[in-house]
């Protein structure tokens, strides 16, 4: 059954994985730079304007937010990397608490993973590509901000990662997405309800970032 992300509501925010709600059914994570558009990714996919909260300042994400779908189901945003102007102290705890969830929280299905169509695979989304490749996690690429680019440098884009994914992630996807345009928008809500079916439990071995 298709899920209605319109449904989606806030459930928490939590600092920590240990505090985060009962580790069952299913969920996907967005991860990202900062600047990379998670929150408003958010919102074009439920539909709505303020599900996750959006900022001109990046780094606002600053601890792990779920969104409850129903039937058990959930979306999860996490601390964005590697633009924010926040003590390196908060950075540190950022990047232990993201490492912890991924590391730990068995009912993640996948990973959709963004970044800007203009400034794609950058150190650490090779470094989080590789660790979703070794423990078997599925990851799905948004290439945000499509609509920054005309369609001939966007298209070159999308092929120059998809080139270089064998190298880093063979079984990662990728697609052009814009939550202005609202481009892809039907294509990344396909890979979420993938995922999130409750009738496929793959398993992945756990492995260190």
């Amino acid at each position: 059954m298709s899920i209605d992300f319109r449904h989606a509501v806030f459930l928490t925010s939590v600092p920590e994985t240990r505090l985060a709600p009962p580790d069952e059914g299913a969920e996907v994570a967005f991860a990202g730079r900062s600047n990379a558009g998670k929150s408003s990714a958010l919102n074009t996919i439920s539909g709505q304007t303020a599900l996750a909260r959006t900022s001109k300042t990046p780094g606002r994400t600053q601890q792990i937010n779920f969104f409850d779908l129903g039937n058990r189901q959930r979306l999860v945003d996490l601390p964005g990397y590697g633009y924010a102007k926040v003590p390196v102290a908060m950075k540190e705890k950022w990047q232990r608490s993201l490492t912890e969830y991924l590391h730990v929280r068995q009912s993640l299905r996948g990973l959709i993973l963004l970044m800007d169509c203009r400034h794609p695979l950058t150190d650490f989304d090779r470094q989080m590509l590789t660790w979703c490749a070794d423990t078997g996690l599925a990851t799905h690429i948004l290439l945000t901000k499509s609509d920054k680019l005309k369609r001939g440098p966007a298209a070159s884009s999308l092929l120059n990662v998809r080139r270089q994914l064998p190298g880093i992630h063979p079984q990662a996807t990728v697609q052009l997405f814009s939550a202005l345009k609202k481009t892809g928008l039907d294509e990344a809500r396909a890979v979420l309800n993938d995922w999130l079916d409750l009738s496929a439990n793959p398993d992945r071995p756990a492995a260190d970032f």
